[in-house]
C-alpha cells in the first residue's frame, strides 16, 4: 500500500500501517531529509536479512540505523566520544551519519559490523514519527544495487513492488545528496563520505577532522 502523507488523514493511516508492518517484520519505505529510505525494525534479524536481499547486498555491507532522539542513540552505543557528541549536537536531526561502537549487549544482527554501526537522526517529520513508534530502524537508501536512489515513494515502488509492505509518500526529496559519514571510532574523526554536509561545515564544529575518502 502507498499512502499520501501530504493529506493529514492519509498520513495518520499510513503511519499506523507502517508501524504495524515494521512490527510484523515487513519492510517499509519512507521519506527522509535526503533520499527515501528502505527500513525495518533493527532488532528483527530476519527483517534486516530481507532488507539486504531486497537491496541485493550481502552481510559485508551492514545496514545503517536511524534513531528519533539523542536518548535513543544513547541506548545503542558503548560510549559516545566527545567529537561525536559535538557533531550530533550541531547537526542532528540532519544529514550526518556517525560511526560509533555499539553496545555489545544488543540483541541484533545488522550484518558484519565488527562492533561498529552507522547512526543518523533524519530531519523529516514522517521519518521521526515512524521511528519514535517502531524504535531504532535499520535503514538504507530505497534502491536496488546499482540503481539510482529513489526520490519519491513511487520511484521506490517501481523498484521493489511487493517486497515492501508499506510506502509513505511525501513528495520529492528536497535534498538529493546522501548524508555525510564521519567515523568517530578513532581519536581523530574521519570523513568517509562527503554528502549534504561539507567538510568546511564539519570543521566549524570539529576543527581537527580529516578527510579519508574511499
Amino acid at each position: 500500500m502507498l499512502y499520501d502523507c501530504s493529506k493529514l488523514a492519509e498520513r495518520e493511516r499510513g503511519l499506523t500501517a507502517a508501524v504495524e508492518a515494521a512490527q510484523r517484520g515487513d519492510l517499509v519505505v519512507f521519506p527522509t531529509d535526503t533520499v527515501y529510505g528502505l527500513g525495518c525494525d533493527a532488532f528483527k534479524s530476519w527483517s534486516v536479512g530481507t532488507l539486504l536481499r531486497a537491496k541485493g547486498r550481502g552481510r559485508e555491507m551492514p545496514t545503517p540505523v536511524m534513531v528519533a532522539s539523542r536518548q535513543m542513540l544513547d541506548g545503542l552505543v558503548y560510549g559516545l566520544p566527545q567529537a561525536a557528541r559535538d557533531l550530533v549536537e550541531a547537526f542532528w536531526p540532519g544529514p550526518l551519519t556517525v560511526l560509533v561502537e555499539h553496545a555489545p549487549s544488543l540483541d541484533w544482527d545488522l550484518g558484519e559490523t565488527d562492533g561498529v554501526i552507522q547512526v543518523r537522526m533524519p530531519l523529516h517529520p514522517v521519518a521521526l514519527d515512524l521511528i519514535r513508534e517502531v524504535g531504532p530502524m535499520a535503514v538504507s537508501s530505497a534502491n536496488k544495487k546499482d540503481s539510482a536512489p529513489a526520490h519519491t515513494a513511487e520511484e521506490a515502488k517501481e523498484q521493489f513492488g511487493y517486497e515492501v509492505g508499506v510506502y509513505l509518500e511525501a513528495g520529492p526529496a528536497e535534498q538529493h545528496l546522501a548524508s555525510t559519514i564521519v567515523d568517530c571510532t578513532t581519536p581523530t574523526p574521519k570523513v568517509l563520505r562527503v554528502g549534504a554536509l561539507s567538510l568546511l561545515e564539519l570543521r566549524e564544529i570539529s576543527p581537527g577532522i580529516v578527510e579519508e575518502l574511499a
